[in-house]
C-alpha cells in the first residue's frame, strides 16, 4: 500500500489513541503505533519464517515473524492478525494472544500484540510481501539467530526470545 495514502492510528506510551497519521510520517517521525506478530507453527513444532522483499521501505530481505503487520483504524488485534494470516500466507486459522509488548525502537515504535497458530493447511505465500518462507525446527532458528550472517528484523528477535521464554500449549 502507498505509505503516504495509508492513514494509521497513533498512540501514546501507554497504548491510548491519540490521533492518526500516513504510515510514512508514523515511520519518519517515529510514532507509536499498533501492530501484530504471528507465530505459525506446523504440526510437528517447526515455526514458519519469511524473508521480506527487497522492496520493503523497513527491513527488506530480512528474516520476519510468519506474518506481521500495521493494525488498521478501528480495527482489533486479533481481527488483524487474522487479516494477516489470510493477507501474506493465504491461511485462515484460529489465533492464540500470547503477549503484549510496549512500542519501542526495537518494535519500530509499535505496540506489538503477539499471536500464534498451528496448521497443517498449505501456505500461499504472498509474493508482493515475501520473497522466500520456509518452516524451520526451534533448533535452526536459535542457531540462525545466533549467526550474524542471517539478516533478523530486530522486532522478531525480541518476540521470538519472549515466546521461548513462556509457557504455551505448542511447545
Amino acid at each position: 500500500m502507498d505509505e503516504t495514502r495509508e492513514i494509521l492510528e497513533v498512540f501514546d506510551s501507554r497504548n491510548r489513541l491519540i490521533g492518526r497519521a500516513t504510515r510514512g510520517s508514523i515511520h519518519r517521525w517515529g510514532l507509536r503505533h499498533r501492530a501484530v506478530h504471528v507465530f505459525v507453527l506446523d504440526l510437528a513444532g517447526s515455526l514458519y519464517l519469511q524473508l521480506r522483499q527487497a522492496h520493503k521501505d523497513r527491513f527488506p530481505r530480512h528474516w520476519d515473524s510468519s506474518a506481521a503487520g500495521h493494525v488498521s483504524p478501528g480495527e482489533s488485534y486479533s481481527a488483524a492478525a487474522r487479516r494477516e494470516l489470510e493477507e501474506e500466507l493465504g491461511i485462515r486459522e484460529e489465533v492464540y494472544r500470547l503477549a503484549e509488548v510496549a512500542a519501542s525502537s526495537q518494535t519500530g515504535w509499535e505496540h506489538v500484540v503477539l499471536f500464534h497458530c498451528r496448521t497443517q493447511a498449505a501456505l500461499r505465500p504472498n509474493p508482493e510481501e515475501i520473497e522466500a518462507g520456509a518452516f524451520f525446527t526451534l533448533g535452526e532458528i536459535d542457531r540462525m539467530l545466533a549467526d550474524p550472517q542471517w539478516p533478523f528484523t530486530p522486532a522478531f528477535r525480541g518476540l521470538y526470545h519472549l515466546w521461548r521464554t513462556r509457557e504455551h500449549p505448542f511447545l
